[in-house]
């Protein structure tokens, strides 16, 4: 069945008005032996690095997918119906001229396309030869691997996490490839991240919203930001007004970069009109805590005199420590383990004798915090903002004195190098107001399928395995402690375009080019830049081919991807290729993979074993549930709400709650005292001078300290966005979508910016700075800030000129994000907005 794009619009606004007559739109027949046979329909859910997750009917007809239809089948009526038009249109890249027929070795020159086909068995074989040969001349550690958005894809991804645990190889996580991990998370509150289901949004008084477009790029969930709205206030604060923008009930045209300055400001004027909780302050953060003012660390009880013989006896587990807090007139130990009411002073100063008996001068964690907020009184945070005075004050103190408060804080805010600073300055407004673990409260970050929601570590990580974990920027800039001592010589690559996509995917295509990577392999369903310069390609199939298992953070239900029709052409599910290469690389480690089922089969018994094995979170789920419909995971807050941190408030429960699937020694380290900590004393944190959160100019530490011409070489902030056409590069070979956007990508000026370039809108214009270059058609933008180019991420270079348009980033490294390291939590983390270019106008 032949669709042509103008027919395909054309055939969705006839629906419309199908369903508008109140007809029944796909039935075809009157016969229904022909009706039975024609109206097959299977449930799947589109499974990009999307946060939607959206379930889906597929009608397949004679064994050809010939329909997708939202498949509104949520327990829930509010999370019904979920899908957008790129979900829509998924037949077009199932079917596309981009599709991977068959396994393909290289037979040109890496990057020209030129290949042969290959049998299974000849790919897998001259693969699993090559990267035997590579593990024996430089150690195993020297082949990694990637695991993009795992929530995704429970099942197949895990295949390949696990085949590299068992060979030894090298492992990235996507989470801080991507630049998605926002890194106060660790640093604050001790997870990888948290959020709310988007249902939650409702049930805020306050919502802010930082850096991130609901309303475009969370489509299936944006009502219930309407609906916030409805019971509540919703501010956004952005430098540009973007569509969610023009939702809300009032826009903060912000300075870019500067929203640290905003919160702390905020949080100076809630604390100076005592509009916060000092009952949870108290009892649920380090506010207490006492701070020694000769070294700027906190105080240990066992180095004061009259409590060290009781630290002595306590026991507490080796990540936590014993704090000192000033109580009833006298100081008193912090039990980490126990979040009871405590009656401990909240400010003041003090003296306090140690044990060898000298004295040090103390103050509590809110008293230091205070004399930090002394330099952003609402004049400055005005200056350095450029919002008026009373607009900060107002919005303060309506947030204060309107609770729950909820933030929603976008990747596009923190993406910077130092938007850990942001987090957790913004991180203030709901703690000082008690806005956390509560329904309708907190922080909240929605950047990919990348949390893991519950326990996989049965299928994931093989009792006999070990992964080299290495984070990305590491591999960019070849250094980090767990670099191989002989470099990474082979790639293996699935569910991602790095030499498209990623950081300075210039320096990968250098390192193919001049063959310091030996070997690369690459696993999709499309030809992908990425596949282009691999030396073996295997063809896998798209989500309504195969079955796994999704979870995603914006709505709370576990869900299947089923096959709607069988793998097409020659393609394998990844659980069967990542298989039959570790029956090559050693036979020994095919048992992990049920060798004796077939695919199918295998995806099922992994799923079963996931749901067994998955911890509270999936008790009592079974997978003929899951089969019937999607099923809310459980979660400690009532009705298995997904609220952040309601066992730790509700139950006292120390932080951090286990960040999945990491254990809880190696996240608890980030939290000593148990609780919500603004205090950072680790060495480094002092010496940046960033103990609390402040603000810090751009750029300083990044362009200007590399280049010192930068400033007047590349006035413009290079900002890259999510398209309303793409999910990050998904669908932006989509020839539907391409045409809605007359096949043309664009950067967004400010009317300024342009016209002191001579650059009118619609112009080919060049994007530039003295790392790379791309180019795009100009939108002159009156909602665009100035001294900004915006650019709508995901174009592959084929529509670029053959031009990546993050080769104009840095892999830039905060040496905080290196203090400590946990796969995927704490770990240094791409930061695309710290960039800067300019932009000219090319010939036609």
């Amino acid at each position: 069945m032949k669709i042509d794009r103008r027919d395909f619009l054309r055939g969705a606004v006839s629906t419309g008005c199908a369903l508008a007559l109140g007809l029944r739109f796909f039935h075809f027949s009157d016969d229904p032996a022909q009706a039975a046979e024609i109206e097959q329909f299977v449930r799947s859910t589109c499974s990009p690095n999307c946060t939607g997750a959206c379930g889906f009917k597929a009608r397949v007809t004679n064994g050809r997918i010939s329909t997708l239809i939202q498949a509104a089948d949520y327990p829930e009526d509010s999370y019904n119906p979920r899908g957008c038009l790129r979900g829509l249109s998924m037949m077009d890249l199932i079917y596309g001229k981009d599709r991977l027929k068959y396994p393909l070795i290289r037979t040109g020159a890496r990057g020209s396309g030129e290949f042969r086909r290959a049998s299974w068995d000849e790919a897998l074989d001259y693969a699993a030869e090559k990267l035997k040969e590579i593990a024996g001349k430089y150690g195993p550690e020297a082949i990694a691997a990637t695991i993009q958005v795992p929530g995704t894809g429970y099942v197949q991804k895990g295949a390949l996490v696990a085949l590299t645990g068992l060979a030894r190889w090298t492992m990235h996580h996507g989470y801080d490839q991507n630049g998605d991990l926002p890194m106060f998370w660790p640093m604050t509150f001790g997870v990888q991240s948290e959020e709310l289901e988007s249902l939650e949004w409702v049930n805020a008084r306050t919502t802010m919203i930082f850096g991130s477009n609901v309303i475009q790029t969370r489509l299936p969930d944006a009502h219930h930001l309407i609906e916030a709205k409805r019971r509540g206030r919703v501010v956004v604060v952005d430098p540009d007004f973007c569509s969610t923008a023009a939702k809300a009930d009032e826009w903060l045209p912000i300075k870019a970069d500067t929203d640290a300055a905003l919160a702390l400001g905020m949080a100076k004027v809630i604390i100076e009109r005592q509009l916060y909780d000092a009952e949870f302050l108290r009892d649920f953060t380090d506010f207490p805590i006492l701070v020694r003012q000769d070294n700027g660390k906190r105080l240990l009880a066992g180095d004061v005199a009259d409590l060290a013989m009781e630290a002595s006896t306590r026991t507490i587990p080796d990540y936590r420590r014993l704090f000192v807090i000033s109580s009833g007139g006298g100081f008193r130990i912090l039990d980490p383990e126990n979040l009871a009411a405590t009656a401990a002073e909240l400010e003041g100063e003090f003296e306090v004798t140690l044990a060898d008996g000298s004295s040090v001068k103390v103050h509590t964690v809110l008293t230091a915090l205070k004399k930090v907020l002394a330099d952003y009184d609402l004049d400055t945070v005005a200056s350095i903002t450029g919002l008026e005075a009373k607009q900060i004050e107002r919005v303060a103190v309506d947030a204060a004195t309107n609770t729950p408060i909820h933030i929603i804080y976008g990747a596009s805010n923190y993406q910077w190098y130092n938007g850990d600073l942001k987090g957790r300055a913004l991180s203030l407004l709901p703690v000082l107001t008690g806005s956390i673990g509560k329904s309708g409260a907190g922080i909240s970050t929605y950047a990919g399928q990348y949390r893991i929601r519950f326990d996989l570590k049965s299928w994931w990580f093989p009792e006999d395995g070990k992964l080299n974990w290495v984070a990305y920027l590491h591999f960019l800039q070849g250094k980090g402690p767990n670099y191989p001592k002989n470099g990474i010589k082979a790639m293996v690559g699935a569910w991602g375009n790095p030499f498209d996509q990623h950081n300075m995917s210039n320096i990968l295509k250098d390192r193919a080019a001049s063959g310091e990577l030996e070997f690369i392999m690459t696993t999709d369903f499309q030809m992908t830049t990425s596949c282009l310069w691999s030396d073996v390609v295997f063809p896998a199939p798209s989500w309504y081919e195969k079955h796994d298992l999704t979870a995603t953070i914006l709505h709370p239900y576990l869900q299947l991807q089923q096959p709607a029709i069988k793998p097409l052409f020659e393609s394998r599910s990844e659980l069967w290729i990542f298989r039959e290469l570790a029956k090559r690389l050693n036979p020994a480690f095919a048992k992990h993979f049920f060798p004796e089922l077939d695919e199918n089969q295998a995806a099922l018994k992994v799923i079963e074993m996931l749901l067994a094995n998955g911890g509270m979170e999936t008790e009592g789920i079974t997978l003929s549930m899951l089969q019937k419909g999607p099923v809310r995971l459980h979660s400690p807050a009532p009705g298995d709400r997904q609220v952040p941190f309601y066992e730790q408030v509700a139950h006292r429960k120390p932080f951090p709650p286990l960040s999945y699937p990491a254990p809880i020694k190696a996240t608890g380290q980030f939290l000593r005292s148990g609780r919500i900590e603004f205090y950072k004393d680790e060495d480094l944190f002092i010496a940046e001078g960033e103990q609390l959160p402040v603000h810090k100019e751009s750029y300083i530490d990044t362009e200007y300290k590399v280049n010192p011409k930068a400033r007047e070489l590349y006035k413009l902030r290079y900002v890259t966005k999510n398209s309303l056409y793409r999910v990050h590069s998904t669908h932006s070979n989509n020839g539907i979508l391409l045409e809605l956007q007359d096949n043309k990508a664009k950067v967004f000026l400010n009317a300024g910016d342009a016209d002191a370039r001579g650059i009118k809108d619609g112009d080919l214009v060049q994007i530039h700075n003295d790392r790379g270059k791309t180019r795009a058609y100009a939108i002159i933008d009156p909602g665009c800030s100035a001294g900004t180019a915006i650019f709508e991420e995901g174009w592959w270079s084929r529509y670029l000129a053959g031009e990546g348009y993050n080769t104009l980033t840095f892999p830039w490294i905060k040496p905080l994000h290196e203090i400590y390291f946990v796969p995927g939590m704490w770990s240094p983390t791409t930061v695309w907005n710290e960039c800067l270019v300019d932009v000219r106008r090319m010939s036609a």
